[in-house]
């Protein structure tokens, strides 16, 4: 099995109690990152940017690792991101089958370094979803629809078992002589 090496996290935490307000307002965010610390870290980025409330002002209520409770089932993912590149931010939308989310989300950070240049720090995660397969939009998420799917003999396969077959005759040959 592959280790994956984005991980899920809920982190919840609220500003520290101060006279005004005894019970402060609590908040929670769904998180991937590759460990519970740096999953804190981007809480706390994120609630400055968004609720002006500051890691020193604050506290975690809890950190807890989401789990998938399937985990052997293929299942489609829709993954709604936005990246800072070189020209500014974009949004996306995209699509990937996988057995976890957490597969889903390692294989969107792959392609987005390999397609776009843009590495995790530069990705937010906005959403994301399981989708049955009558809602998928993308080509290369519908052709693993069809339940009678072929995949093709690689061309290299064949190759190699000519050469091996040949090879086999010529040693045959040799030690018949």
């Amino acid at each position: 099995m592959v280790a994956l090496k984005f991980h899920q996290y809920q982190v919840v935490g609220r500003a520290l109690p101060k006279d005004a307000e005894d019970t402060p307002k609590i908040y929670r965010m769904k998180l991937w990152h590759t460990n519970d610390v740096r999953a804190k870290s981007k809480f706390w980025y994120f609630l400055k940017k968004v609720k002006k409330v500051k890691k020193s002002n604050g506290q975690i209520v809890a950190i807890n690792e989401m789990l998938e409770k399937k985990p052997t089932v293929v299942e489609n993912y829709s993954i709604w991101l936005r990246y800072q590149s070189r020209t500014g931010y974009h949004n996306m939308y995209k699509e990937y089958r996988d057995t976890t989310l957490n597969g889903a989300v390692d294989q969107m950070c792959t392609e987005m370094a390999s397609r776009h240049r843009v590495r995790f720090p530069c990705i937010q995660i906005i959403e994301t979803a399981t989708i049955p397969a009558k809602l998928c939009k993308r080509e290369s998420t519908k052709q693993f629809h069809n339940s009678k799917i072929k995949f093709p003999l690689n061309s290299d396969d064949a190759f190699m078992s000519d050469y091996v077959r040949i090879l086999i005759l010529l040693i045959v040959h040799w030690t018949a002589n």
